[in-house]
Formats: structure tokens, C-alpha cells, sequence
């Protein structure tokens, strides 16, 4: 089935255009990621194709029997309403019951939970509630009464999240989804059950993401925004840059053929003959495309720099059993570690397990409660963490650089002017006056970045850069750091960024420990997957070890009792009940498995009822040992 189509689109916003003359067709089924420099207009397009915003030209057509939902960077909510009524926002019977449900979940009132689950029931609205619920607890989605203007930013973006999903989820047929930067401010575990739950769901997708192990188990196919037009490269990450890579190389070739016929044309041209004929008409108007093929240029993100570095002494960094904690939260328990020049660590953990106090306690931000930190007399931090621009928004781009230094020093003696340091890091030198108000947000995280690293520092702390960047900015970063000769330490949730910079990891697992773990993050998970499944497996063993000796216990109790016990009248009569208790049991057991193969009862009767029969089987465990006991006495009698 045909779902969209574009021609000919282009947007700007006053005399900067974003994007004109773009074509391209999404088809059912199509999973593509887009990629393109921040500020091209990525968010943009995506907001023209769910209809937030309009085209200044060109056509948009989308199959009327589509509905397009839209996950964006920056959600939107109605603040004076609950997380449940942003969440349930669609006027349907199966929406306003789940809705009504959850309510009267929330408030424990018997009497309008019973109404409640008679409509789930009227309606058969179970499945999509537990849809619903799997979503919700996946997110950690819990206080629904919650005003929605006292969530945090992170907060937002799971609630955000989670009612694009079970809007997709209740649309049911013709879904194509849009999502921009999904993985922003989720962990790792969240990350793979997101990619889990598209690769399950059957929608059509399009999605923006810096995080390339998710674009890799999630799409199959990657458009890459340039200007005006879409390079269209079937296939994984991998085979994007290996297809690029060729078709930039025959582009450099093109352009220099070009170039060649370019400066014959020209002098032709100089030569303005008196007489024009029919053939030199011809190419007079063939010039102007021999002069802008000749005049292309090639975005080159590759970054090599011998970096002058200020010098790192012996002492870089030393943590002797540090203590801190926050009330009962336990962030460090005599903690220590003595850094090495040149180190290269990841910090992975769940969020609020003390990632980013750590950071603080290591620069001297907080305090801890008892141990010592000591910093090298040389040690000059770089810090890049979350909070954005602390600056005058009228200020121009290169002045803020400038403000910073004039010129950044190479190891060859040489240096790099603000300007050309820009350059460097994507910022072109027409774009090198503009505002900062005028910059994306993207845009804003990569002058943030730039301006750090343009201290010079020789210990660098990022806290989750990834966010907000785009593709060919990570690529410029990821060289960068590659030959960064200091020391760094990463927290970040993108696994391909930790897999290529980091050589250990400090994980933290809560209650102050820390394991240093010596790999990066691809192979701490793959160990840490392991050792649940061993854990899972001893715990089976024991739990069969445990039954075994048990039930040997028992059947040697059993025989014991039956050599030498007489039956009397208490244990005939005890007999005869426990054969009606029995009966009774298998009875009551039949009529609940009916009734659970019945698939139309609600949720709660269903666990109720589960629940029950595993009672039932213990029960029946026990008398029915009890009556083979009694059994084999009054046999013997």
C-alpha cells in the first residue's frame, strides 16, 4: 500500500532555506531512518508530514486511510492536566474506559473500580489494557494523577512516549509513525524494549536517531538528507557509510572532470564571439550547469588533529574510601580508584544511581561525606553536561568562540583561528555570524561541545553528549576524541559511541557498589546477560533440589507412619473427608480451567483465578500424600 508522497517540498524560514525540491514515496512497511545535519530542517519535515506545519511549495499526498503519529523531540502537553488525561487524550468508549479504569485503580474506591472493570468488560477492553499497562511499566510510568507541568524534562519525554505508543496501539490498521530522537533520556534497558516493541508492532516508521545500534535493529533502510535532495541507501549503519564513502569518492571525481571542463567553458565564454550560432546557443545554456557541477563541495566530517594538549602531570586523580549518600541513597561506599593518564572510561548504571554526582564530587562541585579526593596541580577539567548554554542569546557565534580564545594550539606548533575550529566542527563561515538565538536546538548542543573542547582541557567529563546531536556531528566527535591524548570519562546511554572511545567501564549497581568492569559496554552486557541466565539457573536448580528432597523426606516420613501405625476410628474418618475434600478440589480446579480457557473474563478475575489454581495444586499435593498415607494403613489393618 502507497503511503506518501512528496514532490517537489521545500520550506524556509525567512531568507534561509531548509529544504526545497525534495522528492521521495514511503511505502507500507518501510522502516527508514533519516539522517542530516542539525539545522537542515530534519524536525521540520517530519512535523509538515504529521500536518503541524505547512510547506512554503511543493505537494505532500497521504493515503486517506493513514494516520500519522508523531513522537517529537520537544513534546507537548496540556500542563494543567494529569499525565492520565495527556496519556488517554482520544474521545473513544475503549480509550474512556482503560482511562476510567486506571482512575479508579488509582483511588482504591471499590465500588467505581466495579463499574470500571463491568465497562473493560462490556467493551473487552482487557487486551489493549495490558498492551497498556506492559507500556506504562516499561517506561516507569506510575503516578498518573500527576500534574503534567511538574514533570521533569526526561518525565516528559517517556509520557510523551508512551502515548504515541498506545495511540499506535489502539489505531489498530494503516499507522505510519514518526519519531524524532526517541532514545533521548532513556536507559539502556528501556532502549532494547523500545526496539523490541517496533520490531513487534506492525507500523510503517520514520525516525530520526543518534543512536545507531537502535536505527540498526529497528530500520532497514537510511535517507541522508543533503541540501535539496535524499540519498536513498538500502541496509544497516555499516553499509550507509561504506556506500557513502564510494559515492563521495566518484563524486570527487565528477567535481574535478568538472572543474577541467569548467576553466575551457570559462575562457570560451570570456571570449564573447559577435556571432552565436545554434550549436554555441547550446552551450552557452549548458555553461551554467558545467559551473555548478564544477562549484559543489564536498562536506568532509573527517577529523585528524595533533592537539596540543596542556600538559598532564603524574597525579592525575585519586578517590580514597569516599563516602557520600543522600539520606537512605547510597551513591558511594569507600570507594577507590586512582586514575591514569590517558584513561578512557564509560560509566553505565539506571538513572539516579549517582552517575552525575559522582561527576560532581570529582571536580570539586559537591562535597563527600568522609574519604579524600585529590587532583593533580595539571588537571584541567573540560566538562560538558546537560544544561545548555549559560549565554547572552544576541551574542553572534564566532564572538562566542573568540570570547573563549582566539586560536586553538597543535602539536605541530601550529594552531586553528575560532573560525577555522568552527569549520571544523560543522559550522560553515556563513553560518559563523548568526545568532545563537537563531540555532536549533541541536545546533546549540554542538556549540556547547565545540566550546569545551576549544579550552583545551586534558580531563574531559561528558555527561550523555550524544543528545540532540546528529549523525555527522557524532562522527566529527567520535574522531576527535579517538586522538584525544587525556584522560576521559563517559556517561552515555548510545552504545555505539561507548563501544568506540572506552576501554573500561564503571558500572553502577546501586547501594554505593561500583564493579570496574574490563570491556566496553557491547561486552559488559553480553556478561551481564550471562550471568542472569546462570543466576536464573541455579535458582531452578535449587528450587528442584529442594522439591526432591522433600518429597524423599515425605515418602520416607510416609513409610515409617505406615509400619507402625494402626488405623483407628480418627484416621478412617479422616480418610473418608479427605476424599471429599479431594473431589471437591478437582471439581473447583475443572470449573476455574473452563473458565480460563473462556478468554472473555477481565483482567482481575483472570490473575484471581490463577493465583487460585496454584493454590488448588498445593492443596491437592498435600491431601492427596495424606491420603496415600492413610491409604496403605487401613490396607494393612
Amino acid at each position: 500500500m502507497h503511503y506518501v508522497s512528496v514532490e517537489a517540498l521545500g520550506k524556509s524560514y525567512g531568507i534561509k532555506p531548509l529544504f526545497n525540491g525534495l522528492d521521495f514515496h514511503i511505502e507500507e512497511g518501510d522502516k527508514i531512518a533519516l539522517i542530516a545535519r542539525n539545522g537542515t530542517g530534519k524536525s521540520t519535515l517530519l512535523k509538515i508530514l504529521a500536518g503541524k506545519e505547512t510547506a512554503d511549495e511543493g505537494k505532500l499526498w497521504i493515503h486517506k486511510d493513514v494516520t500519522v503519529a508523531l513522537f517529537e523531540q520537544e513534546p507537548s502537553f496540556l500542563d494543567e492536566l494529569s499525565v492520565l488525561d495527556n496519556i488517554f487524550h482520544h474521545n473513544h468508549p475503549v480509550i474512556n474506559a482503560i482511562k476510567a479504569y486506571e482512575e479508579a485503580s488509582e483511588s482504591g474506591d471499590a465500588e467505581t473500580l466495579g463499574k470500571a472493570i463491568m465497562k473493560m468488560d462490556e467493551l473487552h477492553a482487557w487486551d489493549f489494557d495490558s498492551k497498556v499497562k506492559q507500556i506504562l511499566g516499561k517506561l516507569q510510568i506510575h503516578q498518573l494523577g500527576q500534574s503534567a507541568g511538574t514533570l521533569s524534562g526526561g518525565q516528559r519525554k517517556r509520557v510523551a512516549l508512551a502515548r504515541t505508543l498506545i495511540d499506535i496501539g489502539f489505531e489498530h490498521k494503516h499507522v505510519l509513525l514518526i519519531m524524532d530522537e526517541p532514545t533521548n533520556h532513556l536507559d539502556i534497558d528501556t532502549i532494547e524494549w523500545l526496539e523490541n516493541y517496533l520490531n513487534q508492532e506492525k507500523v510503517t516508521l520514520l525516525l530520526v536517531t543518534h543512536d545507531r545500534y537502535f536505527l540498526d535493529a529497528v530500520c532497514n533502510e537510511i535517507w541522508e538528507m543533503e541540501g535539496s535532495r535524499l540519498h536513498i541507501y538500502k541496509g544497516d549503519y555499516e553499509n550507509y557509510m561504506e556506500k557513502k564513502a564510494a559515492r563521495e569518492e566518484q563524486l570527487v571525481s565528477t567535481i574535478g572532470k568538472a572543474k577541467n571542463l569548467y576553466r575551457k567553458e570559462l575562457e570560451w565564454m570570456r571570449k564573447q564571439p559577435r556571432a552565436r550560432t545554434t550549436k554555441s546557443k547550446s552551450r552557452i545554456d549548458a555553461f551554467a550547469d558545467v559551473e555548478s557541477k564544477a562549484k559543489q563541495r564536498i562536506q568532509n566530517s573527517q577529523v585528524s588533529l595533533q592537539v596540543k594538549m596542556n600538559r598532564l602531570g603524574g597525579k592525575v586523580a585519586e578517590l580514597k574510601k569516599v563516602y557520600k549518600s543522600f539520606g537512605d541513597a547510597v551513591i558511594l561506599k569507600g570507594f577507590d580508584y586512582t586514575f591514569s593518564k590517558g584513561e578512557r572510561i564509560g560509566m553505565v548504571g539506571k538513572n539516579g544511581a549517582g552517575k552525575t554526582t559522582f561527576l560532581n564530587l570529582l571536580m570539586g562541585l559537591e562535597q563527600a561525606d568522609s574519604g579524600k579526593i585529590n587532583i593533580g596541580e595539571t588537571v584541567v577539567f573540560g566538562y560538558y553536561c546537560q544544561q545548555g548554554l549559560e549565554v547572552k542569546e544576541d551574542m553572534r557565534v564566532i564572538n562566542y568562540v573568540k570570547n573563549i580564545a582566539e586560536n586553538f594550539p597543535l602539536a605541530n606548533g601550529g594552531s586553528l583561528n575560532a573560525s577555522q575550529f568552527l569549520q571544523l566542527f560543522l559550522f560553515e563561515p556563513d553560518q559563523q555570524h548568526t545568532f545563537i538565538s537563531k540555532l536549533s536546538g541541536g545546533e546549540k548542543k554542538r556549540l556547547l561541545l565545540l566550546s569545551i573542547l576549544f579550552k583545551n582541557p586534558n580531563f574531559l567529563i561528558l555527561d550523555e553528549p550524544t543528545n540532540d546531536l546528529d549523525l555527522p556531528t557524532l562522527s566529527v566527535l567520535e574522531d576527535f576524541l579517538s586522538e584525544y591524548q587525556g584522560c576521559l570519562l563517559i556517561v552515555s546511554h548510545d552504545r555505539y559511541f561507548m563501544d568506540r572511545l572506552t576501554d573500561h567501564l564503571f558500572v553502577f549497581e546501586g547501594a554505593g557498589a561500583i564493579r570496574d568492569f574490563p570491556g566496553n559496554y557491547t561486552q559488559y552486557r553480553l556478561w551481564e546477560k550471562s550471568r542472569e541466565e546462570n543466576e536464573k539457573n541455579a535458582r531452578v536448580d535449587k528450587r528442584v533440589s529442594e522439591n526432591a528432597v522433600n518429597a524423599d523426606q515425605e515418602v520416607s516420613s510416609a513409610n515409617l507412619n505406615t509400619r507402625k501405625a494402626k488405623p483407628s476410628y480418627k484416621d478412617k474418618r479422616e480418610f473418608q473427608i479427605l476424599q471429599e475434600e479431594i473431589d471437591a478440589l478437582e471439581k473447583e480446579k475443572s470449573e476455574i480451567t473452563a473458565k480460563l480457557n473462556n478468554g472473555t473474563l477481565p483482567y482481575e478475575q483472570l490473575e484471581a483465578l490463577s493465583a487460585r489454581i496454584g493454590e488448588i495444586a498445593a492443596l491437592l499435593d498435600t491431601k492427596e500424600l495424606r491420603w496415600l498415607e492413610l491409604s496403605e494403613i487401613l490396607e494393612g489393618s
